[in-house]
């Protein structure tokens, strides 16, 4: 099919990691066909999502709370193979198993109004999910316009919008005053390759997350010295996460998307799991945590109590930020810096549902919140009120 011009679809999905692909496996199962009534888009080189991203020594048996995607179950894996390619793998699989013909390397510049009545061009012998003729573009409820999603690859008329971009072209580097003379390696944990760059050195790791704990533990056998910094003492979670605290954690978080807020960090809101590694690691010392320094020097890092530590090398494990710059045109984001949301519809713009975001940030949510907006655009583009269930697809738990 030529994508050079403008191409009408009834849904176009940003993203094809877990939330991606748990969309397009929806949108299939209420009635849109792939590449005909709904493309997927991703950016990224092969399938995997962020995982692909992940570094080698990430092995499979490490990794927290991998849900498996609706319909098809990740078995047989080896636990010392590299995450990135077990699950690279499988969303593999996956993707032929289920015919969603995901479109990649595909970027998307931006997405924005285009209006209801241009002249928007179908594929010859294509049929809407709907009731209309073949080669016609779909008309949308009374007075809908549709969204232009603007990429590298040519421009689509959308009547609804899915994005599962995820975070991690996002990663939050912090600000330190000294950073810009502090003689060492200064690196974000999405560049981490694995602990050999990092023999005989001094280290300082700043985070209080998963990938700060992992990386930090990989690290510490092969350097001259470890220094953890965090924000805040982290609060370690001795067993699996229960129903009704997973609960409550989806409600809190799920409370500050409907206010308008950025969306908290999971690890912020349920705590980092014990596990027998973490423990040893704090007896060693390893993870004896230290508050944030005060400035860099061209040597190592000053507390405000003039405590000093001599650094060769500064790991900024400090997480990311949802990658939503592509949304900008539409004006979705509130005083309040987030973007109020609805379940997973964006309250500025029923079209538009993000996935992967907020209350849904976790593989589980994710499969969750792929089936609510699956369900919620076929309302949507049908006029069909019974079949939509809004806000309550996401309750549940945010254990994985």
């Amino acid at each position: 099919m030529n994508y050079t011009g403008v191409r009408a679809v009834d849904v176009v999905v940003i993203g094809a990691g877990q939330a991606g692909l748990a969309a397009a496996f929806h949108l299939r199962r209420v009635g849109y066909r792939p590449d005909r009534d709904f493309v997927v888009l991703d950016h990224s080189p092969r399938p995997g999502g962020a995982w692909q991203f992940r570094w080698p020594t990430l092995t499979y048996d490490k990794v927290h709370g991998m849900h498996a995607l609706p319909g098809m179950e990740l078995t047989g894996a080896d636990p010392r193979r590299p995450s990135s390619e077990v699950i690279g793998a499988y969303f593999d699989s996956y993707e032929r198993t289920f015919g969603l013909r995901v479109h990649r390397p595909v970027s998307v510049l931006s997405v924005r109004e285009g209006g209801g009545d241009s002249p928007w061009t179908e594929p010859a012998g294509t049929e809407s999910a709907g009731t209309e003729p073949a080669g016609a573009a779909p008309a949308g409820p009374p007075g809908q316009s549709r969204l232009l999603v603007e990429t590298s690859q040519g421009t689509y008329a959308a009547r609804a919008l899915i994005n599962a971009t995820g975070t991690w072209d996002r990663p939050l580097w912090p600000r330190f005053p000294g950073q810009e003379v502090f003689g060492g390696r200064q690196l974000h944990s999405a560049q981490y390759r694995g602990p050999e760059a990092f023999r005989a050195a001094r280290v300082v790791v700043v985070g209080g997350g998963t990938s700060a704990v992992q990386q930090l533990l990989e690290i510490a056998p092969v350097a001259a010295g470890t220094t953890w910094v965090t924000r805040r003492p982290p609060v370690f979670r001795e067993g699996p996460l229960g129903e009704e605290q997973g609960r409550a954690a989806v409600a809190r978080v799920a409370e500050r998307v409907r206010q308008g807020l950025p969306p908290r960090s999971v690890v912020s809101v349920t705590g980092l799991p014990m596990t027998e590694a973490i423990r040893r690691g704090r007896e060693s010392g390893v993870l004896e945590r230290l508050p944030l320094f005060e400035r860099l020097t061209p040597t190592g890092a000053v507390w405000d109590d003039g405590r000093t530590v001599e650094a060769d090398a500064v790991l900024y494990a400090t997480g990311f930020r949802p990658a939503l710059d592509h949304l900008a045109p539409l004006r979705l984001r509130e005083p309040g810096g987030g973007i109020r949301m609805e379940g997973t519809r964006t309250f500025r713009d029923p079209r538009v549902h993000l996935v992967g975001y907020g209350p849904s940030a976790s593989t589980i949510g994710a499969n969750r919140a792929g089936r609510a907006a699956a369900v919620d655009i076929r309302r949507l583009l049908t006029e069909d009120p019974q079949l939509g269930y809004g806000a309550t697809a996401l309750t549940g738990s945010i254990a994985s």
